[in-house]
């Protein structure tokens, strides 16, 4: 059970309260985002393409272009959620998902740890999208996509983490 006193609770999160004291007679009142994780696909078809999607994202009121992504849902673990959402988002299943980096999102409000998987040797079906879910299949070079980082078209963090850390630390090296 998580510390702190239950302020709200919903589907994917809840807010809890802590009580910090940072000197004697200072105590501080810390709204905290608990969060049950996140996993991400990093899918690489064989042309080099990365397969992004394109989705509306209601909290900032704009279409953006991100890896498929999802909420963990326990007892699920990271590896299962990101090759749950591949299916969901996109159609593909990989049959190799490996472990690229996980990062915390935002650690000084909220305990979401990520996930980022390199999905390869993918078979594209059927689509298994929500009813509540509006996306769009956006595959891009690797290459297109890291300039769509550069021009600030690409503006999703845990895609930017993705496919930089792809890049920087996994990419094989071009043989021209």
């Amino acid at each position: 059970m998580e510390a702190g006193e239950l302020v709200f609770s919903s589907k994917k999160f809840a807010v809890r309260r802590r009580y910090v004291e940072l000197s004697p007679g200072c105590t501080h009142a810390y709204d905290i985002v608990s969060h049950p994780g996140a996993a991400i696909a990093l899918p690489l078809l064989p042309d080099g393409q990365v397969v992004l999607i394109r989705t509306y994202r209601l909290a900032v009121d704009q279409e953006l272009l991100e890896l498929p992504a999802g909420t963990v849902d326990p007892p699920e673990s990271p590896i299962e959620c990101a090759r749950r959402e591949l299916a969901e988002e996109t159609g593909y299943r990989a049959e190799r998902l490996e472990p690229l980096v996980s990062f915390y999102s935002t650690p000084g409000i909220c305990s979401e740890h990520m996930h980022i998987f390199l999905a390869t040797v993918l078979h594209p079906g059927p689509m298994r999208l929500e009813p509540r879910e509006q996306i769009r299949l956006a595959p891009l070079p690797l290459e297109e996509a890291l300039r769509q980082i550069e021009r600030g078209r690409i503006v999703d963090g845990k895609t930017i983490v993705g496919l930089l850390y792809y890049r920087l630390y996994r990419q094989p090296e071009s043989c021209e």
